[in-house]
């Protein structure tokens, strides 16, 4: 059986209870105010009534005209002389068109009853026995007031406040409602782009955005969720293609380690068969020497291309087997000498601050090739002319290992993503060197950052201080060589 999708309207909901508690609370107290009403004005006639009995019992003189008009401006009553015996009316202070219609029939008829209309008007009958000397009977005519003419007098106060509370309260509250809707069905909508996987898109705006009540602060909090959201769906983008570009590194690696291996091999057969080869000036030949470190570096981009492909491999911090003892001396010569022959190409100066007398607790082949790629991007920076810098530094809380160029720098567009794969500024870049180089770099537990130091561009990894060993003389140490 289908379900019903009726929706129920906030306002409904809020606005109707409130006014209907309203109007009940007016009913009940009209109620009471004509029950009130009705019972103060039957016991003010029966006093009243009480009164005008009790002054005409208290009367020692016959009565005449003058004396009965005052008492009938006086109390509001009509009187009626009445003659028991001879069954007539004597004086009166009723209008004479009213005495007209009576007679001593109809006057006895609404004595029996203790009412009747004379006239068409209503009255209320009693008999007073004056003490005179001549006692006389007295007929009170008091003026019956209608029920609802009573209750009406009464309760109008009430209903004026009443009518005056509803016409001040509807419109209030539909405004307040129609407000309070319209901002919840705001984060109703909100929170349903959210759930399509609209991140990142603030609510908060404008007059609402300051509001600190229940609503405001929901807003906000939504508002903080889909940030949350949106960064942590680029995590797990980032992370799937972190994944993605480490199956294809490490397959680009495997070949590329296959067609390193077989043309190294290939030079070392040539030079076993063809040794002291010269050049046509008499010249040693130093071709396959540099076809060789061609190959280092190629091996190195592979290294990096490997270390990319695992970037959770065991770090110095969860003390992985792949953690050793290096020299930091050793690690900057390897990188310059790797490099020397891309810098001789491209007329860049090349210098290397060793000794430095730090040693480390790393992975020396993802650090090497971090550093050599580090040391390939300065150089293309620099541009011919230029110069490149390798040093280290230890600071109180981090080792940097860094790669200065006398370049201008990453150009502005790309300072916020440099580090993501497949992001270059060069026209043949395939975006790979600074990935490798922050992978390997966190591996270790540091990080990869940049910044200009006067006119050069400094590129450093920043690896944690626990890295470091103390100096001492069971350390290995690589002897010290020539810097160029």
């Amino acid at each position: 059986m289908a379900r019903s999708t009726r929706t129920r309207s906030l306002t409904g909901q809020l606005v109707l209870p409130v006014v209907g508690l309203v109007l009940t609370a007016v009913l009940a107290n009209v109620g009471f105010a004509a029950w009130l009403a009705a019972r103060r004005s039957a016991a003010a006639t029966r006093h009243t009534r009480q009164q005008v009995a009790d002054s005409l019992r208290a009367v020692r003189v016959s009565f005449s005209p003058p004396v009965l008009d005052a008492l009938h401006r006086l109390t509001g009553s009509h009187f009626l002389v009445w003659d028991e015996s001879a069954r007539r009316i004597g004086l009166s202070t009723l209008p004479p068109d009213t005495l007209a219609t009576l007679d001593a029939a109809t006057v006895a008829e609404a004595l029996r009853h203790g009412g009747g209309t004379f006239a068409g008007q209503s009255f209320r009958l009693g008999t007073v026995r004056t003490a005179g000397v001549r006692p006389e009977t007295v007929i009170v005519l008091t003026p019956a007031r209608s029920v609802i003419a009573t209750t009406l007098e009464s309760v109008w106060p009430v209903l004026a406040v009443a009518a005056a509370t509803l016409a001040v309260l509807v419109p209030l509250g539909l405004r307040t409602t129609r407000r309070l809707a319209a901002r919840i069905g705001a984060v109703e909508r909100h929170v349903a782009r959210i759930a399509e996987g609209e991140f990142g898109h603030p609510l908060a705006a404008g007059k609402d955005a300051a509001d600190d009540d229940e609503i405001g602060r929901l807003v906000k909090g939504v508002d903080h969720m889909s940030r949350q959201l949106e960064q942590l769906r680029g995590s797990l983008l980032a992370g799937e293609r972190q994944r993605l570009l480490g199956q294809l590194a490490a397959g680009f690696a495997h070949e590329l380690r296959n067609a390193v291996t077989g043309a190294r091999l290939s030079i070392d057969v040539h030079r076993r068969r063809c040794p002291g080869a010269a050049a046509q000036d008499g010249t040693p030949d130093d071709s396959l020497g540099v076809a060789g470190r061609q190959l280092d570096i190629l091996e190195e981009e592979v290294r990096g291309l490997l270390a990319l492909a695992k970037p959770t491999e065991p770090g110095v911090a969860a003390g992985g087997p792949a953690a050793e003892p290096l020299s930091v001396d050793r690690l900057l010569t390897e990188v310059r000498d790797l490099t020397a022959p891309r810098c001789d190409h491209a007329g860049v100066r090349m210098r290397c601050d060793v000794p430095t007398g730090l040693s480390i607790i790393g992975r020396h082949d993802p650090l090497r090739a971090a550093m050599v790629n580090l040391a390939l991007n300065g150089i293309d920076a620099a541009g011919r002319g230029g110069s490149v810098r390798l040093l280290a530094v230890a600071e109180e809380s981090r080792i940097l290992l860094a790669v200065e160029d006398s370049g201008p720098g990453p150009a502005e567009h790309l300072r916020g993503s440099m580090h993501e794969p497949f992001v270059s500024s060069k026209p043949e870049g395939i975006g790979l060197g600074l990935a490798i180089a922050r992978a390997v770099a966190e591996s270790h537990g540091g990080g990869l950052a940049w910044e200009r130091v006067e006119t050069r561009t400094r590129f450093a990894i920043s690896l944690p201080a626990r890295t470091l060993l103390p100096a001492g003389p069971s350390l290995r140490r690589d002897p010290p060589r020539a810097v160029p």
